[in-house]
């Protein structure tokens, strides 16, 4: 399925809408017809016209294709009846108010067409970030390694926007443009066949040329929404390292950063403005060159005695004008749609991303952890750099096991694969014998808990970021979970205590804080096993003491596996793991690993503590 039809597929639980949005037009376009025909008998006056009068009330045949030359004849009648009875000036106000009638609801049909279009457009760009969001949510955690922020904003944000405005209202246009040019083509016709004949011959010449400029739509818009991700990077980025780059003097650096990709986009954005801006002049010159050629050959026409009367020739200029606006926007519609299948594009890269973590087919549920956690011959890596190597490790439940080493032995990367973050490639992780890739995800990730070095807050209260995810969280619970993770002290002198918002990311609170509330959100949850990855490195030493202090609470006959560069908060594990380059390459008690002297006992001593 191409990417058109992908996206006018989501329109279909709006068919309805749109379907009397087409019909509304349709109403649109025969009242223009009836209204301009109302000004034919004005313009007979004013031109002093004598016509045939039909003296005698016109007999319908009964045949369909003489259904408009009976209405027209039986209109002709009774304005003549009416003429004779009341004068010709009754007749001309009488004309004039029905023209006035037939132009309200014809402006009234056009008003409830883009009602109709309302429900449709907001529809289906609401079903399309819902379905990007729901698809964020699904991916996993390795996929937004490689897809920037500010790209996956652009996405979301302006690509589903250029949707709306380059495809939906094309699609709006490329249905109800036919219909309408059908209802403006048949009047021309019936007005006269000669002159509509003569008048079609310049269309695709029209259609020909506006294609032509859509063609070259496509490549600099795709260049634009490109560069727009790179802009929407920069900002995010900007936003949050605005205290290094001040402290660093890096304006400059990061400020030519953003102005080169800003004048990228902008000279990226001027070629897709110009070329869309050509389409209209273009159809309305071409137009104007139709209009001319028209009046010449009917003028023809009527100095040759062929033609139409003064009336009938100025209604049909008067429709055929009209007939060049839909025109007009079906081969803008054309174009746009060029532009907005970018936008699709990079829509659907997002919605169509594998999800290389999901349920098996025959996946087991699991409800608890009842023995150990078995690492066997795990391998892992990053392209074609190997993390982990052949690694082995067995956590007993309700034990305590630290893993310590420099940057880049693989310790974060462990905590990734226990979490199901990552999938190991080689090798297998087992959960009471049972490998983790054989258990349902939902039921794998309830046993446990997660604490980061980063304390991730959402914009809510403090209630609901500790209590998170539950369903029906109660007071108590919550103030229990905050009491174990030492949150509560702080948090009942907030203004409105479990009720404060906590701002964006957290922002009201000290990283302390902000940690022993993550805690508490994990205490709340109460997993049999909790990961810790690095949980107090990034706090200050009163801080750091009042977090540990709630971690020891929280792993309290829990299993724990715990990441740690501060080796003074791991003193008190079950066992110790030292780990380079992916591998094991001590393993003990705080005490047996210093008698040891090895790398554990050289850790210990650059950061000097006994």
């Amino acid at each position: 399925m191409n990417l058109l039809k992908r996206a006018i597929a989501y329109a279909k639980p709006y068919k309805s809408s749109f379907g009397i949005a087409i019909f509304f037009n349709v109403l649109y376009a025969i009242f223009n017809v009836l209204a301009l025909a109302f000004m034919m008998p004005i313009l007979s006056v004013l031109f002093d016209e004598k016509t045939n009068k039909i003296e005698v009330e016109p007999l319908f045949s009964g045949k369909i294709l003489d259904v408009v030359s009976y209405s027209t004849d039986y209109v002709s009648y009774y304005m003549n009846l009416l003429t004779q009875t009341e004068g010709p000036i009754y007749m001309l106000a009488i004309t004039c108010i029905m023209f006035i009638v037939l132009f309200f609801f014809r402006n009234l049909f056009s008003y409830l067409s883009e009602i109709c279009l309302v429900d449709f457009r907001t529809g289906v760009t609401r079903d399309l970030r819902v379905e990007m969001h729901d698809k964020i949510l699904e991916l996993p955690v390795s996929f937004f390694t490689e897809k920037r922020k500010g790209d996956m904003l652009t996405r979301i944000s302006n690509d589903v926007n250029e949707v709306e405005n380059n495809i939906l209202n094309s699609m709006v246009e490329i249905v109800r443009g036919p219909i309408m040019i059908i209802v403006f083509v048949s009047v021309l016709f019936y007005t006269s066949t000669q002159l509509t004949l003569f008048a079609i011959l310049v269309f695709p010449v029209m259609g020909t040329l506006i294609s032509l400029i859509g063609k070259s739509l496509k490549r600099a818009a795709r260049n634009a929404q490109s560069e727009l991700s790179n802009i929407m990077t920069y900002v995010d980025e900007t936003l949050s390292a605005l205290k290094i780059i001040k402290i660093f003097n890096a304006d400059p650096q990061i400020k030519n950063r953003f102005d080169s990709s800003i004048n990228k986009y902008r000279s990226y954005l001027q070629k897709v403005m110009k070329k869309r801006a050509l389409a209209s002049p273009t159809s309305e010159f071409l137009g104007a060159v139709t209009i001319g050629l028209i009046v010449f050959f009917g003028g023809k026409l009527s100095i040759e005695g062929n033609g139409l009367t003064g009336a009938e020739f100025i209604y049909y200029i008067g429709i055929f004008y009209t007939l060049l606006d839909p025109i007009k926007r079906f081969s803008k519609s054309l174009s746009d749609i060029q532009k907005g299948e970018v936008s699709a594009q990079r829509i659907f890269e997002i919605l169509d991303a594998d999800v290389s973590i999901k349920d098996r087919i025959d996946a087991k549920s699991i409800v608890t952890f009842n023995d150990k956690i078995e690492f066997k011959n795990v391998s892992f890596g990053y392209e074609n750099e190997q993390v982990i190597k052949n690694f082995n490790l067995t956590i007993q439940k309700g034990e305590t096991v630290a893993l310590v080493g420099q940057s880049g032995s693989g310790k974060s990367t462990l905590a990734n694969l226990i979490t199901r973050f990552w999938d190991v490639e080689q090798g297998e992780i087992l959960i009471d014998g049972v490998n983790i890739k054989d258990i349902k995800l939902k039921d794998y990730r309830h046993l446990f808990g997660l604490v980061t070095q980063d304390s991730i807050l959402f914009h809510d209260t403090v209630f609901n970021n500790i209590a998170l995810a539950s369903t029906n969280p109660s007071m108590e619970e919550v103030v229990k979970a905050a009491q174990i993770a030492n949150a509560e002290e702080f948090i009942v002198k907030l203004p409105l205590q479990y009720e404060e918002n906590v701002g964006e990311g957290g922002s009201k609170l000290s990283g302390g804080q902000k940690q022993r509330l993550s805690i508490a959100r994990a205490v709340f949850k109460n997993p049999p096993i909790m990961v810790l990855d690095e949980a107090t490195s990034a706090l200050d030493t009163h801080s750091e003491k009042l977090v540990q202090q709630a971690l020891n609470n929280m792993m309290q006959n829990r299993t724990s596996l715990v990441i740690a560069h501060r080796l003074s908060t791991i003193q008190n594990a079950h066992r110790i793991v030292v780990m380079e380059n992916g591998k094991i390459m001590e393993s003990g008690s705080h005490h047996s690993l210093l008698e040891q002297k090895g790398i554990y006992a050289k850790l210990v001593n650059m950061q000097n503590f006994d």
